[in-house]
Order: structure tokens, then sequence, then C-alpha cells
């Protein structure tokens, strides 16, 4: 049988891939210049050389460290705090017999991966500030004194975390469980014989079969370990918590397009930068994850 219409079937994909993958990085070469955008596309070719200039600014700009170090701090605490929690509630689901009570779970919490960050960080204000839900109602409850989350920045990266998860944890479910589904029966079967209660046959028999997605999961994260979430936090953040909150790219966006001379060379430094710092983590974690579990792509 021939191979060709399977070859065409994939045409489309790596056009798609080659066009907005590829084809951009012939522009990382506004990272080593002084991009005039006036100039139109004689730019990239008319602007001057400044080799590492930009990163000399970069990180040696008076906000520079700060502004990475909260980079790596949120990202970070998103990883480790948002990486169990799907597992756990995939686990939790697993053990519910009520298909209805199990299918209903699922959808709720799937919702509001669906919802972008614009609304989603409209309905966050509306519970989490001054005179929201949880200082106006829930509180007093319990006579605590109300918190400006929003405005605090002793309380606005915990925010982000909470958030983060709360609007991702919900897909991560939907794998995990896809994942225990494709467990061998046979193998509850054997661990009952054997004397397993529901304890030991999710040790030693659903979670070494959720290993695999589980590993490739935590390959595909730390590749993100330099997003900590532009979306969420320019949509959240303020003047007043800068100083916790403000990320990378963040601060390249008011850095680029907020002031009176953009600088798109430093922004597409620090695109350079972030790029190469994820290609690092992905090859080391997928270093470690062959080595530990035996983990493969191909």
């Amino acid at each position: 049988m021939s191979t060709l219409p399977f070859h065409l079937m994939l045409l489309p994909g790596i056009l798609i891939v080659f066009v907005y993958s590829y084809l951009p990085m012939f522009g990382v070469v506004i990272a080593f210049q002084k991009f005039d955008i006036s100039k139109g596309l004689a730019a990239f070719v008319e602007s001057p050389w400044v080799g590492f200039d930009n990163y000399r600014r970069l990180f040696l700009a008076g906000e520079a460290v700060r502004v990475i170090r909260n980079t790596f701090v949120i990202a970070g605490l998103k990883i480790l705090a948002g990486f169990p929690v799907p597992i756990i509630v995939a686990l939790m689901l697993n053990e519910v017999n009520r298909t209805v009570f199990k299918r209903g779970v699922q959808t709720i919490v799937y919702l509001p991966h669906f919802i972008s960050w614009v609304i989603f960080a409209s309905v966050i204000r509306q519970i989490f500030s001054y005179e929201g839900f949880v200082n106006l109602q829930l509180f007093p409850i319990f006579n605590l004194e109300p918190i400006n989350f929003l405005a605090s920045n002793d309380h606005f990266v915990p925010l982000l975390i909470f958030t983060d998860i709360w609007k991702g944890f919900g897909y991560g479910t939907i794998v995990y469980l896809a994942a225990i589904t494709s467990i061998d029966p046979t193998l509850y079967e054997a661990a009952v014989v054997d004397g397993a209660g529901r304890m030991r046959q999710t040790w030693h028999v659903t979670l070494p079969g959720m290993r695999p997605i589980i590993v490739l999961t935590m390959v595909l994260t730390l590749q993100n370990v330099l997003n900590a979430g532009f979306d969420q936090i320019f949509n959240l953040y303020n003047s007043q918590v800068y100083s916790t909150a403000d990320i990378i790219d963040t601060w390249v966006y008011r850095s680029t397009f907020m002031s009176a001379t953009p600088q798109y060379s430093l922004g597409m430094a620090v695109g350079l930068f972030k790029s190469v710092v994820s290609m690092f983590f992905i090859i080391t974690s997928y270093t470690l994850a062959r080595k530990v579990a035996n983990y493969q792509i191909f």
C-alpha cells in the first residue's frame, strides 16, 4: 500500500509548523541589533549590529535581577504546587463508582480551562478584591480582618499559585483519568487475589500504570520554568505588587510597548534567552526521565 496519502495528510501540519515555528526564527537576528522598525522590512538588514549589548542591558539593568528571581520563584511554585494536584484528583475520582457524579465533577473542574485569563481574572477580582466576596461575605463569618489580596506583596503570589491551579488542574485530571482507564483490569484482579486493598492497588497498580504519562507531563512542564504566566499576571497585577509579581514577560512588555521608544531588540533578546533556558531544562528532564524511569519518547 502506498504511503503517499499519509504523507499528504501530514503536509498541512508541517506547513503550519514551518510558517509559525521555523520561519520566524530568522527574526532572531533582532536580538543582536538596534532594531529600527520605522525602516520596515529593510530594518533587518539596515539596523546596526550591536552584538550582545541587549543581553548586557537585560542582565545589568537595575530591575533585571528582581524580575528574573520573581520569574523563577513563581514558575517554580506553580510547578511544585500544581503538578501533584491533578494526579491526586484523578486518583480520587477513580474511586467514585457513581458515573453521573463522576462525569459531573469532571465537567465542573474542566470548565475553567476553556475560559481566557481576561475573563477569569475578572472573576478572581470579584472574589478576592478588597470589596469582594471573600472579604465582605466569608471573612466576617470567621471574624477575620479584610485582606487586600491584589495589592499585598505577601498575599499576591499565593493567590497566583492558587488561581493557576484552579484554572489548570481540570485538564490534567482528564489526562490522568484517561491513563488510568488504559491500565489492564487483570492487574487489579491479580492484586485482589493477593489480598491487596484499595490503597495497595493504587500504590502498586494504578500509579505504576500512570507513570509514563506522569513522566511525560513532567518533561513538558519543565520547559515552562521561565513562563510564569504572562496572561494571568498581566490581567491581575498592579504597580503595588511589582516587587514580587513582576516577571520577565511583563517587564519586557512595559519596556517594549509602553515606553516612548519601543525596545523590540530587548524583547527578542529575552525571548531567545528563555528559549535557550527552556531547551536546557527539557534536555535535562528527558535525560533524568530516561535514566530514572526508563522513559523514552521513541
